[in-house]
C-alpha cells in the first residue's frame, strides 16, 4: 500500500508539471475577448499568441513554479501571475483591466510642422529579413525593432515597411509596437491601443506597405523604437528588405532584446516635426545608427548593374589560369590600357556606368578579383592585397601590356597602391576611390560591424562561407602601407573619397599628402559608393586626370 501511495504521488507530480493550460483573455470592463494577445514567461523565449476570440493554450510542462507568466497589451494594465498560481485552474478567464486615461488640458498653439522621413529606406532584394513560419515557431513569433531618435517633438503619420516579396495563403497578421528606450534597448510600449494589421498582397504598393497612423495622434521625442511582430502562422513567406551596417533589435516573446549589428529591417516613418519645439539634450538626427549615411542604399544600382551586359559578356570575356585561381576579365575599347579593379565582394558589374564611357578613350580591362565575381579560387590561404596586385601584373603580362593605368575602387584602390609599390616601372597613373592604407583608416563603426559579421560566420561555421570569411578578414587585417611606403610611389596618383565615406577623411588626406605626385578630391554629399552615386563626375575626373 505504501508503494502504491508513492506511485500515486509520483504520478500526481508528473501530471502537475506536464500541464497545458487553456483559457480566454477578456477585457474586464467590457467583458469582451481580447484577440492576439502574447502570453509567455518573463525572460523566456517561448510562449503563445491567443486567437481572434482571445482563446489560448500554453504548455507549462517543466516550468519553474516561481517564474512569472506575463501578458502585456497596450491600453490594459500589465498582467503577471506566478506559474504556480496560473496552473491551478484550467479553462480560466484572464481578465485584463483597462488603463485609466488622464485627459490633459491642451493648449492649441500655431506650430511649424515640417515633413520628414526617417529610418531604413532600402528596397534591396539581396539582403532580406525573412519571415517563414516553416522554421522554428518561436523564431517566427519573435519581434524585430528599429531605433529612431527625434531631436524635436514629432508626430508619426505613416509607418512604412519595404517588402521585397510576399507569398501567403491567407492575410498575414502583423502587430506594430512603439517602445521607449532604456539603456540602449526597447523598454515600454507607449501605445494606448493595439495596432494589428491583416496584410494582403494588394496592400503592398511599389514594394512598400504604408500604415496610416496619423489619426492615432502618436507624438514622440528622444530615442524610441518601432517594432513589428507576426502573430499567426501561414503557408508562405514574407521577405522584408534589410540594410547592411545598420543595427536592428530582436527578441522572442518576453525574452531579452538582442542587438543584430549585421543588418536591420527596412522600417521607415513619415513624420511631422515641430520645428518650434525645443530640442532634446541629444541633438542628433533621427536615423538610429548614422552609419547608414556613410553606406547608402545602393539596391537600385545593383539591379541596374545585374541587368547590364558587363561581367557576363562572352564576346569580350576570358579567363587567365593562375595557381589556385581562374581570373576572369573583360576587355573593351582600344588604346592606352586602363585596368578597373572593384571593391570587396564586388565584380566587374560594379563598373557598369564607367566601362561604356571610358572604353571610348582607353583599352579597358575590367577584372573580377581572385575569389570574387566569376574568378574562382581553390586555395585555402588568406587573401592579401599583394596577391591581388600580383594577379593584375600576371594579367598585364598575358596581354603584353608593359605600362598600365589603374582605377581602383575601395579594395581595388588598395590593390592599386600595392601594385604601385611592387611594380613601379609598370604603372603609368593610379586613381584610388575610397581606399585606405591601413585598417585604422576605416570608420570604427564599420570595423565593429565587420568584427561582428566575422564572429557570426565563425560561430555558424556553415559550409560554403569560407570565401566570405576571407573577404571579411582581409578588410580587418590589411593593408599595412606606411607613410614611408606611400612616399616611395613616384607615379601620378589621384586620391578620391566622399565627404561621408567610411574611410576617414583625415586618413584620405594623409594618403594624398604622403604620395609625392598625388592630387586629392573629396566629393561633396558622397558616401563610399561614388562609382554608383556620382558616376558622371567620376568618369569626367578619370578622363581629365589620365589625359593630362
Amino acid at each position: 500500500m505504501k508503494k502504491l501511495n508513492t506511485l500515486f504521488l509520483l504520478f500526481s507530480a508528473v501530471c502537475f508539471n506536464a500541464q497545458v493550460i487553456s483559457g480566454t483573455v477578456v477585457s474586464k470592463a467590457e467583458n469582451q475577448p481580447v484577440p492576439y494577445v502574447r502570453i509567455g514567461i518573463e525572460k523566456e523565449n517561448t510562449g503563445t499568441v491567443s486567437d481572434e476570440k482571445g482563446n489560448f493554450s500554453i504548455d507549462l510542462s517543466g516550468m519553474d513554479a516561481s517564474r512569472k507568466l506575463r501578458i502585456e497589451v497596450p491600453g490594459y494594465e500589465l498582467y503577471t501571475e506566478t506559474v504556480q498560481n496560473f496552473r491551478k485552474q484550467d479553462q480560466q478567464r484572464i481578465l485584463l483591466k483597462e488603463k485609466v486615461k488622464n485627459i490633459k488640458e491642451v493648449n492649441i498653439k500655431v506650430k511649424k510642422l515640417v515633413d520628414k522621413n526617417w529610418g531604413v529606406n532600402t528596397r534591396t532584394k539581396s539582403v532580406l529579413y525573412s519571415v517563414n513560419p516553416k522554421f522554428k515557431k518561436e523564431d517566427f513569433l519573435g519581434e524585430t525593432a528599429l531605433e529612431f531618435n527625434a531631436s524635436k517633438r514629432s508626430k508619426i503619420k505613416n509607418i512604412n515597411l519595404n517588402i521585397a516579396s510576399y507569398t501567403s495563403d491567407k492575410p498575414v497578421l502583423m502587430r506594430y509596437s512603439i517602445y521607449s528606450e532604456k539603456n540602449g534597448f526597447p523598454d515600454k510600449n507607449i501605445l494606448d491601443e493595439e495596432i494589428t494589421v491583416e496584410l494582403t498582397e494588394d496592400m503592398i504598393k511599389d514594394g512598400t506597405y504604408t500604415l496610416d497612423v496619423n489619426d492615432r495622434n502618436i507624438w514622440i521625442q528622444g530615442k524610441f523604437f518601432i517594432g513589428i511582430q507576426f502573430l499567426k502562422e501561414f503557408e508562405g513567406k514574407v521577405n522584408i528588405s534589410a540594410a547592411l551596417f545598420r543595427t536592428g533589435f530582436l527578441r522572442k516573446f518576453y525574452g531579452d532584446w538582442e542587438k543584430m549589428t549585421l543588418a536591420a529591417p527596412a522600417i521607415n516613418i513619415d513624420v511631422k516635426v515641430d520645428k518650434s519645439a525645443k530640442n532634446t539634450k541629444d541633438e542628433t538626427a533621427a536615423f538610429g545608427d548614422d552609419l547608414e549615411e556613410m553606406v547608402s542604399d545602393i539596391s537600385h544600382y545593383q539591379v541596374e548593374s545585374k541587368n547590364s551586359i558587363y561581367g557576363k559578356n562572352e564576346s569580350s570575356g576570358a579567363y587567365l589560369q593562375l595557381k589556385d585561381t581562374q581570373l576572369y576579365y573583360e576587355v573593351y575599347g582600344e588604346g592606352v590600357p586602363l585596368f578597373l579593379l572593384h571593391g570587396n565582394s564586388g565584380s566587374i558589374q560594379d563598373f557598369y556606368q564607367q566601362i561604356p564611357v571610358l572604353a571610348k578613350h582607353f583599352k579597358v580591362i575590367a577584372v573580377d578579383t581572385r575569389g570574387q565575381g566569376k574568378s574562382a579560387d581553390t586555395s585555402e590561404k588568406d587573401f592579401t592585397y599583394k596577391q591581388f596586385a600580383e594577379d593584375v601584373k600576371a594579367l598585364a603580362d598575358k596581354l603584353n601590356l608593359h605600362k598600365i593605368n589603374i582605377v581602383g575602387w575601395s579594395d581595388g584602390g588598395i590593390t592599386g597602391l600595392e601594385f604601385a609599390l611592387k611594380y613601379p616601372e609598370n604603372l603609368n597613373k593610379l586613381i584610388t576611390v575610397g581606399a585606405n592604407a591601413f585598417p585604422e583608416g576605416v570608420d570604427e563603426r564599420l570595423i565593429s560591424r565587420m568584427k561582428n559579421q566575422l564572429l557570426v560566420l565563425n560561430i555558424e561555421n556553415k559550409s560554403g562561407t569560407f570565401n566570405e570569411r576571407r573577404l571579411v578578414e582581409i578588410m580587418l587585417n590589411e593593408p599595412h602601407i606606411s607613410k614611408k611606403d606611400l612616399s616611395k610611389i613616384q607615379s601620378p596618383v589621384l586620391v578620391i573619397a566622399g565627404d561621408k565615406d567610411v574611410i576617414k577623411q583625415d586618413h584620405t588626406e594623409m594618403i594624398a599628402k604622403s604620395i609625392p605626385h598625388a592630387e586629392l578630391k573629396i566629393y561633396k554629399n558622397a558616401t563610399h559608393m561614388i562609382s554608383f552615386e556620382h558616376a558622371d563626375e567620376l568618369n569626367e575626373d578619370v578622363l581629365k586626370f589620365l589625359e593630362k
